[in-house]
This record gives C-alpha cells, structure tokens and sequence, in this order.
C-alpha cells in the first residue's frame, strides 16, 4: 500500500451546485461516461465526487495539481465502481509507483462517502 484517501460530502451541496451552476457544473467535474451513468441522480454525483476527493487525497495533492476529469469513475465488468486516471493523474501515479487505485464507495440521502486504497 502507498497511501490511503477519504472524503465525504453532503449530497445537497452537490445538488445545489447542480441547480445554481448546471451543466457547466457538471461538465467541469465529470466525463461524459460519468454523467451519462448517473443520469441525473444526486447520491451517485456525489459519491464519485467524494471518489475523486479522495484519489487526489492519495496522492497527496488534493484537486488542484490533478483536476476532478483528471479521476473518472467508471464501473468495471462486475458493475464496481473503479478508478480511470487521465492527464497530470495518470503522470502523477506513475511518479509515484500508483499502479492500482481500489475504491469503494457508498451514499445515503444525506451524505456520500469514498474510501480509496493506491497501491
């Protein structure tokens, strides 16, 4: 293990930056195959919202040095949801000996949570 990373957000502040902000809130933090896989839905928004909070907690940067469509959350041939590194992510993970990203992720009306694991 290289290092871990935690987030938890309140689903209505995703909601409220959805209502106030829209698409160009959507289109800023998330990828098309994200969007298209949440389809609107609050609690799934949120919880890779949180996923991409913590891979950036990983690696020990936060958003910033890596942007939020740099970490895409897709979910792999067993409908998990996995971790797809783009840019300065994907660059960074390899100057730092990231070869997997683990991820786990969970929501409830009230709050979504993401765990990760880099290794």
């Amino acid at each position: 293990m290289k290092a871990v990373g935690v987030d938890i957000v309140e689903t209505a502040r995703i909601a409220d930056s959805v209502n106030r902000f829209g698409r160009k809130f959507l289109e800023r933090v998330y990828t098309e195959r994200e969007l298209a896989y949440c389809n609107g839905r609050i609690g799934s928004l949120a919880a890779r919202w949180a996923a991409k909070e913590a891979v950036a907690k990983a690696f020990g940067t936060g958003i910033g040095e890596v942007g939020f469509r740099d970490i895409e959350v897709v979910n792999n041939q067993r409908s998990c949801p996995a971790v797809v590194l783009h840019g300065p992510a994907a660059k960074l993970a390899e100057q730092q000996g990231i070869t997997t990203i683990a991820l786990s992720l969970s929501h409830t009306h009230e709050h979504a949570i993401a765990f990760v694991v880099a290794e």
